[in-house]
């Protein structure tokens, strides 16, 4: 997944993730923001309880400081304690516990559905003009798929984090079925939609 960094916080913990040993992981949490926004110090209100370990794998510095980062995750975590930033460290650090990754039951016939699902979902986002393309060959195991079809979903902040507390990857991809049932009615229905409706009146979102 490729990640932006131009905060200075955000600098400052890639600076230090870089200057580790080689043989270190350069991995970092990811949070997401329940309540707040992203850009600015203390400007998250509330952060959700369980989040996903990411590795940077390739890293380019830009002209202005910042970097252009791909990151792949790793695994999830549940935070016991947030440590607020100090003279030492501008960014926000945490006390955390890892959760473990479990298949659970059903997991391969659920990982058969969700795939015919978002092979569906995709077909239908092209029809409405939104590139989105399945993958030619799917994760072998049903644990992968439910985080990769996961990542893929346009779906909002409290449905992915949802899909990312769930138990194991079977509660996962059920979740990710009843999502892609739900987001598949909805394309379905916009493609009944004629455009001449929305091209001929002004649009208000207020």
């Amino acid at each position: 997944m490729p990640l932006r960094v131009f905060e200075d916080r955000y600098r400052e913990l890639v600076e230090d993730l870089l200057a580790l040993p080689a043989d270190e992981p350069r991995a970092f949490g990811v949070l997401g923001i329940e309540l707040g926004h992203e850009v600015g110090e203390l400007s998250a209100d509330q952060l959700s309880a369980v989040g996903c370990v990411v590795e940077i794998t390739d890293v380019q510095r830009d002209e202005e400081g910042g970097f252009d980062l791909v990151v792949t995750g790793t695994g999830r975590f549940q935070v016991r304690e947030l440590l607020p930033p100090d003279s030492a460290h501008a960014y926000l650090r945490a006390v955390t516990d890892p959760l473990p990754d479990e298949v659970g039951a059903g997991a391969d016939e659920l990982c058969e559905r969700a795939i015919r699902l978002f092979s569906l979902y995709c077909e239908r986002l092209n029809g409405i003009g939104v590139v989105a393309e399945p993958p030619e060959e799917f994760p072998a195991k049903a644990l992968q798929v439910s985080y990769s079809v996961s990542g893929a979903m346009i779906v909002d902040q409290s449905d992915k984090q949802a899909l990312l507390e769930a138990e194991h990857a079977a509660a996962r991809l059920e979740l990710v079925c009843d999502l892609l049932r739900r987001e598949n009615r909805v394309l379905s229905s916009l493609r009944l939609l004629p455009a001449g409706r929305f091209l001929r009146h002004e649009v208000n979102l207020n």
